[in-house]
Parts: C-alpha cells; sequence; structure tokens
C-alpha cells in the first residue's frame, strides 16, 4: 500500500474522531440547554413520591455512604467494571433539574438520559419497563423538591468496548424487552400487588435471577439465584427455594421489616435494601410481598434439622474454638451479639457460597432497623487453609442445617482468589 493511501486513512481517521468529539461537545451543550425546573407538586403526591422513592430502594445506588441524599457517588461493581450512582437531586447542573416529567419516565423505562445517551442496564430500567405513570410522575416529584445538590458524576470504570455507549442500543434491541416470568403461581389481589412491588419496583431480580455472559437477567428463570454480582451470592427466592430453607410467610415479613428472622440476619447488600427501603413499607405491601414469594398457595417449610449426637471431629475442635464464644457450644447465638446457627437459612442453602465467604472474610457489625445489633464476626482466612475452611463449613451445615452436599477445597481457593482480585 502507498504512503499516500496510508495518510489519507489516516486523515480519515483522524476526521472521524474530530467529528465524535464534536458531536459530543454539542450533545453536552444541548443538554445543559433549558430552564432549571421548579416542581410544584401537592403534598399526598410528594409523600408519595417519598414512599415509592424507598419500595424502589433508590438510595442504595444514589446516595453514598456519609454524602448528601441521592447526590449519587456510590460504586457499583459489575463483570464489566465499576459503574458510580449518578446525581438525581434537581440541581440543574449535575442532576436532574432540568427534566420533565415525560423526560424522567423515559429515562427510568427506556434507559435514555435527556441528553439521548443510553444509561448503562445497572440502572433497572428492564424492570422499571412497566412502572405506572402515575407511580414515575409521584417519584419525580418527591426528588425535585429534595434540596439540589451540585455534585458531579463520578466516571465509570468500564472498559473497552463495553464503553462505547451507542453499542446499548443493541443490548436493549436483545433484552431490554424480555417480560418478567411469574416465580410463583398466584391471582389474588395481594399476589398482583406483591408482583409490582417485588418484579417493577424492587426489581429484586437484577439481584436474585442469573444472568447471561453479555450481564442480561435471566427471565426464563427468575429469582432463581445469582453468585456473579458480588462477593456475597445473592440467594434463590422461588417458593420451592424458600421453604428448603426453612421460610414461611411469618418468617419473611419479620425479616423484611426488621433484617432479623429466627433463622437468619440481613447482611451485606440485603442490609441496605432492609435499611433503606422493605423496613419502611406499610404492612399490607410486606404481606403482598411474602405473599408473591411464596405464592397463592405456599409449599410447607422444610423443618430444621434434628441434632445429632456431638461427635469429635477436628471440625468440631476448630469450631469450639473459633466460633463457639459468640454462637454458643450448641449453636444457639446470643442475642444482639451472633444469630443462632440450627436451621441458619445460609446453612440451609445448597450453595455453601455465602457461609465460605463468612468464614473467610468475617463480617461487619450489623446496625438493623430500631434498635437491633449484630457485632462484628472476625474472618479466618489468615488462620484457616483451604481445607479446614472447607471441612468446618461442611460440618456446620450438616449439623446445623441438614445439608449432606460435600465442600471442597476448591470451592474455598476459588472464593480466596476471588477475594484477592477484587482488591
Amino acid at each position: 500500500m502507498s504512503k499516500r493511501r496510508w495518510k489519507r486513512r489516516i486523515l480519515w481517521l483522524v476526521l472521524i474522531v474530530l467529528a465524535w468529539l464534536l458531536i459530543d461537545w454539542l450533545i453536552a451543550r444541548w443538554y445543559h440547554r433549558g430552564p432549571a425546573l421548579q416542581v410544584q407538586a401537592a403534598p399526598e403526591q410528594i409523600e408519595r413520591g417519598r414512599y415509592l422513592v424507598a419500595a424502589a430502594d433508590c438510595a442504595a445506588c444514589h446516595t453514598a455512604e456519609g454524602g448528601a441524599p441521592f447526590a449519587g457517588g456510590v460504586a457499583l461493581a459489575s463483570p464489566f467494571g465499576t459503574i458510580h450512582g449518578t446525581n438525581i437531586t434537581p440541581d440543574a447542573e449535575t442532576g436532574i433539574g432540568r427534566y420533565s416529567a415525560d423526560e424522567f419516565f423515559h429515562t427510568i423505562t427506556r434507559g435514555e438520559a435527556r441528553d439521548g445517551h443510553q444509561l448503562y442496564p445497572a440502572m433497572p430500567y428492564v424492570s422499571y419497563k412497566t412502572i405506572a405513570r402515575e407511580d414515575s410522575d409521584a417519584i419525580y416529584a418527591y426528588l425535585m423538591t429534595r434540596p439540589a445538590v451540585k455534585q458531579p458524576n463520578l466516571a465509570n470504570g468500564v472498559g473497552f468496548p463495553f464503553n462505547i455507549r451507542t453499542g446499548i442500543h443493541a443490548w436493549n434491541w436483545l433484552f431490554a424487552g424480555a417480560t418478567a416470568k411469574p416465580a410463583s403461581q398466584g391471582q389474588s389481589a395481594a399476589w398482583k400487588r406483591g408482583e409490582y412491588l417485588v418484579e417493577t419496583l424492587g426489581h429484586c431480580g437484577e439481584c436474585h435471577s442469573p444472568r447471561g455472559w453479555l450481564g442480561q437477567v435471566d427471565r426464563a428463570a427468575p429469582l432463581s439465584g445469582n453468585d456473579a454480582l458480588g462477593r456475597f451470592a445473592a440467594p434463590a427466592l422461588t417458593p420451592q427455594a424458600l421453604a428448603a430453607r426453612g421460610w414461611d410467610r411469618n418468617g419473611l415479613r419479620e425479616y423484611l421489616a426488621s433484617g432479623v428472622a429466627a433463622h437468619a440476619v440481613a447482611s451485606d447488600e440485603m442490609l441496605k435494601v432492609v435499611n433503606l427501603s422493605t423496613s419502611r413499607l406499610n404492612g399490607n405491601d410486606l404481606d403482598a410481598i411474602t405473599t408473591y414469594l411464596t405464592g397463592d398457595q405456599p409449599p410447607a417449610p422444610v423443618a430444621a434439622p434434628v441434632l445429632a449426637a456431638v461427635v469429635a471431629t477436628p471440625a468440631r475442635d476448630r469450631y469450639l474454638a473459633l466460633c463457639a464464644g459468640c454462637h454458643g457450644r450448641d449453636g444457639a447465638g446470643v442475642p444482639h451479639v451472633a444469630p443462632g446457627l440450627l436451621g441458619n437459612s445460609s446453612l440451609r442453602d445448597g450453595d455453601a457460597h455465602n457461609l465460605i465467604v463468612a468464614i473467610l472474610d468475617g463480617l461487619p457489625e450489623h446496625d438493623l432497623p430500631g434498635l437491633e445489633r449484630m457485632q462484628e464476626m472476625p474472618g479466618f482466612a489468615d488462620q484457616l487453609d483451604d481445607a479446614q475452611v472447607a471441612e468446618l463449613a461442611q460440618w456446620l451445615r450438616t449439623r446445623y442445617g441438614g445439608q449432606t452436599g460435600a465442600v471442597t477445597a476448591k470451592q474455598v481457593r476459588g472464593l480466596r482468589e476471588d477475594a484477592a482480585d477484587r482488591h
């Protein structure tokens, strides 16, 4: 190829890049056109919006720890890189202060910002696409009457080629139109309200359903669990999976309202959900959620295992040395300190993922709604090797969870290496 042809190609490439930068600049200029809107709304609509913002768990992604409410900055880990929650206060320059109610509804249901750029699907517009317009308008009214905070949005850490947002058009064409298959069976008014709260507003399937290799939610396997998003796995929430772990409607309702039930304490991301969302819902909506999760005809919960006679093993010795000080020699736990282990939901899970992570990493202090607290649990990654962690996890699952499946050193090693990769 001649030098002249090479120079021509390079010139065309430079022109394309310059044209792209010009278009991007023009879009940014257009985005800041228009007046900053001042929204007037009835107190009843604003109060309804406040409630719906909690039901939709907006603060979890849009309020950073120690930051101003809804000013953004929350880092959301994904397989494609870190995505930051944006500023949704009514600031005109850095927030949504120039959005109309129509533009806001379009954004949360179509995943397209006011300036036309595509949002990453970390914003759950695929779930929100079925939100009622009056609910969107109430959320908008509430957000637009909050204090405006001038806080620029943080740059995302999404690598090539996923940082090319125009490619999201193709992703939307492939996946955004998918309809969530119900995770349970029902026709009652409570079940239908629960379906809306779980599948649309609460967007529970975004975490608790498996995802494909392009990050799309598997709508054919709703709420059947996902271990690929965070350090802890999101367990299955199907009626059968819940019943297998001992859950009934009363236990679920108590857990969602307070973060504590007879055999579980909310941790990690679910602790945020309880604190910022479900604990703020009224009793009727909590009943509706538990009705949807278990179905109109819920399966009977499996009884907790019966403790067998204690047999001396190296794993039991490790339990007595490392765990019994808080959880008790018989696993009964201590109120406000450590949960009981007999019938514990995590120990009854068919997947040992979360138990292994808890043993390796430990757990931070739990600040739950009201006055309830659970103390910090230390991690034992430095004290136990992979085989010892596997033996302890299997002993706990067998004795207190009634699980017979083996826990292997390979499983532990994989989660230990995952922790190193995240740091």
